[in-house]
């Protein structure tokens, strides 16, 4: 069953001034519908009550009750598997609070991510004579599978994950190159600088980075967007990086569906190449 709050997120855009006003209520207080009257809950959103019944229906509920309702089982849920980990938990409970953390992540991802930018990163990327991807520190293992799977496909790809290396790189790319910086922070150094130049050498340039305004963004032609709150166990950004995965992941399926002719043969030749390394 998908998530209320979720859905409430995805579809703020279409909404009505009065509708967003009580969106914008229930992300910033959830726990706080539970107690309040659907009278005291318009109260608090500044509207009428058939307001709140209409915003009910907008998300596919009977009404009033039923949101509640949901919204309390989500609650329950996420009290049940989710907050902060600790040294108390055992591993299992690390691993389920884990899961709900990257199940957080990929569904805020989903609320960020531009369609259209995304599809104009797939034909680049499909379209390109080169595509170099950067990565620094944590975010160096998602160029590399990145490469790897594109290489998969016969396309021309490299991952740089040394600074020197980037900066190398980059002053040899040109037009109908595509170059991708992966950056949670939006804000590594040497990734926007490797951007920039990309950019003065005609190649495109793309970032993958949290969502808001960064340095990264500003260095790129097409910006892709993941949302993810890292907590404090979450140091090395765990929960985005399942997010960036996806994405990459989602534009190496789009070019699979949609290869021309010389790249299905690619493909078949990788997994001939393959087969004498398994038993």
């Amino acid at each position: 069953m998908e998530s209320i709050l979720h859905k409430i997120r995805f579809s703020f855009d279409l909404m009505g001034p009065a509708e967003k006003k009580i969106a914008n209520y229930l992300l910033d207080h959830t726990g706080e519908i539970i107690s309040l009257s659907i009278s005291e809950f318009a109260a608090h959103c500044d509207c009428g009550n058939a307001t709140v019944v209409r915003f009910s229906r907008r998300l596919g509920l009977e009404g009033y009750q039923e949101l509640k309702l949901r919204i309390a089982a989500e609650l329950n849920a996420a009290s049940s598997i989710g907050g902060e980990i600790n040294r108390e938990d055992g591993c299992y409970e690390i691993f389920q609070k884990r899961i709900n953390d990257i199940y957080d992540s990929l569904k805020n991802t989903e609320t960020v991510l531009d369609p259209d930018a995304l599809n104009k990163v797939a034909q680049a990327v499909m379209r390109a004579d080169r595509i170099v991807i950067f990565g620094l520190g944590n975010s160096a293992a998602i160029a590399q599978d990145a490469a790897h799977k594109f290489l998969r496909l016969g396309l021309s790809a490299q991952s740089c994950c040394d600074n020197h290396l980037q900066a190398i790189v980059a002053s040899h790319l040109r037009r109908g190159s595509v170059a991708i910086g992966i950056s949670h922070s939006g804000s590594s150094k040497d990734i926007v600088d490797a951007l920039r130049l990309c950019k003065i050498c005609g190649a495109t340039t793309v970032c993958i980075t949290n969502h808001g305004s960064s340095p990264i963004v500003d260095a790129s032609d097409i910006a892709l967007f993941t949302k993810s709150d890292e907590t404090k166990h979450s140091i090395l950004a765990m929960s985005s990086r399942i997010a960036q995965l996806a994405i990459l992941d989602s534009i190496y399926t789009y070019i699979v569906l949609n290869a021309d002719k010389a790249s299905r043969q690619a493909i078949y030749n990788t997994e001939i190449a393959l087969q004498s390394k398994k038993y």
